[in-house]
């Protein structure tokens, strides 16, 4: 593509030769033929005018001379659009596309300009909008319904029974049946290895822009707002409420009826056993122990700061 045309398409401005082409990204190898990303000025090469082309922002530009610039004021949002022009160019599909090893059952709607990777299973009545793009070994559940412009990658499983058991008299586990069925809206990227479970009664719903990296578990009843991020390794146990635009970090564990506000963050590997009703930045990690040796020192924790007041201790 001409620079002319990436600069229309990531909104950027174009200082430098309209007419020159570029073929590939790259974060190292210089040529004439690839353009490179560059965040800050800490990060500039020495043999930047060897790069057919710079995309930054106006302040690192100032430091630049003698190449192409593609400019923005949101730079790493630019950069993305700029991925998806080469995954467009280069590997996704313009029409629907099924592998041959897909098994679909009864009564499935699959919108147009989708693509299916190997061994994808979708069971009955399910309904899959358009632009979508299911990775392969997937598999989707009876029912379940997904949106368009959504990603899900390699491996993961949407609709899953979830974890419901009662103890019977005799101390055996006897399961019980979910009857729901797990909702993904419009804009929802799921990574490899995911497992959503299927609700109970009512349903899993996991909202319009969710971002989610591999290996994570939701269990049922689930919802998690619109626009939240969930790094690797989250496990969110049954019947959560996630807030909108939450950002949760990498081996988060949050416990059974949990509700978070909008616009939560919560720090890698905290565990969160109560309810969080304000935005803000919430960490919360302790040592394993007995239980009742972890209650006294958390209920030690929540009184230091009321000692160092009463003490007067200068506070670091």
């Amino acid at each position: 593509m001409t620079l002319s045309e990436i600069s229309k398409y990531i909104d950027s401005e174009l200082r430098g030769d309209g007419n020159h082409s570029i073929g590939l990204i790259t974060d190292n190898t210089a040529s004439r033929n690839s353009i490179i990303y560059i965040s800050n000025s800490k990060k500039i090469p020495q043999n930047y005018r060897n790069f057919g082309a710079i995309l930054t922002d106006y302040s690192t530009a100032d430091l630049l001379s003698g190449c192409n610039l593609l400019l923005s004021h949101q730079p790493k949002w630019a950069f993305a659009k700029l991925t998806e022009i080469f995954k467009n160019s280069s590997s996704l599909p313009k029409e629907a596309n099924y592998h041959k090893n897909i098994r679909t059952g009864k009564n499935v709607k699959v919108g147009v300009n989708s693509s299916f990777g190997c061994n994808v299973v979708i069971e009955d009545n399910v309904k899959i909008g358009s632009d979508v793009t299911i990775g392969h070994n997937v598999v989707i559940h009876q029912n379940c319904l997904i949106g368009n412009n959504v990603v899900i990658d390699s491996g993961t499983i949407i609709g899953s029974e979830g974890f419901g058991n009662v103890k019977t008299n005799d101390n055996s586990w006897y399961h019980i049946s979910h009857l729901g069925k797990v909702v993904i809206d419009d804009h929802v990227q799921i990574g490899s290895n995911c497992n959503i479970d299927r609700g109970t009664i009512s349903d899993t719903i996991i909202n319009k822009g969710v971002v989610m990296d591999n290996q994570i578990h939701i269990a049922h009843n689930v919802e998690i707002g619109e626009n939240t991020a969930i790094a690797a390794k989250v496990a969110i146990a049954g019947s959560c409420s996630i807030g909108k635009r939450n950002m949760i970090g990498g081996m988060v564990g949050i416990v059974d009826h949990i509700k978070t506000a909008d616009d939560v963050i919560i720090s890698a590997t905290s565990t969160v056993n109560k309810n969080i009703n304000e935005p803000g930045v919430y960490t919360g990690i302790m040592p394993i122990s007995k239980h009742i040796t972890w209650k006294r020192i958390a209920l030690w924790i929540l009184k230091l700061d009321k000692i160092v007041k009463y003490l007067n201790i200068k506070k670091i």
